[in-house]
């Protein structure tokens, strides 16, 4: 992996801040594709500790600069942990906006692949997902970075 590419994959802070301040002067944006309940993949049910036919809350987002899809992200939470956690107002909001101003936010190891997404079919170099926790409330998030990021930031094939 090039050194541009491991200071996107390995940032722990927020990927809506990092995308806003590399994309200026264009416009970011959250698409919203996908959201509702309903179950994990395996491998997520897996990552969050929880059983593959629990219900979970997902969601499924583009994030933009000017409409151009930069990262297609999905995020995945157990309801158990959503007790008075008011997600499914979020729209077309950054869920990261929201989880980097929770206090005590910890983020869990980063997981990084070279396989495309497997939520939704858009070339891109890497992916990466790790859990986010604050308090009883988990959320495996799951960003693939696309190959349209990659050519508007001049950033290397891999």
């Amino acid at each position: 992996m090039s050194p541009a590419w491991w200071r996107w994959i390995a940032t722990r802070g927020s990927l809506t801040q990092r995308l806003i301040e590399a994309g200026a002067p264009r416009r970011f944006r959250v698409r919203l594709l996908d959201q509702r309940l309903g179950r994990p993949r395996r491998d997520e049910a897996m990552a969050l500790g929880t059983a593959p036919d629990r219900l979970v809350w997902r969601r499924e987002v583009a994030l933009c600069l000017d409409d151009r899809p930069w990262v297609m992200a999905r995020s995945v939470a157990p309801l158990h942990g959503l007790h008075g956690q008011r997600l499914a107002g979020l729209g077309e909001r950054s869920l990261g906006h929201w989880l980097f101003r929770q206090p005590g936010l910890e983020r869990g190891p980063i997981e990084v692949s070279a396989d495309p997404a497997p939520f939704h079919d858009a070339p891109g170099p890497w992916g990466r997902r790790s859990v986010l926790r604050h308090g009883r409330f988990a959320v495996l998030v799951q960003e693939f970075f696309l190959d349209a990021m990659a050519d508007d930031l001049a950033l290397p094939a891999r």
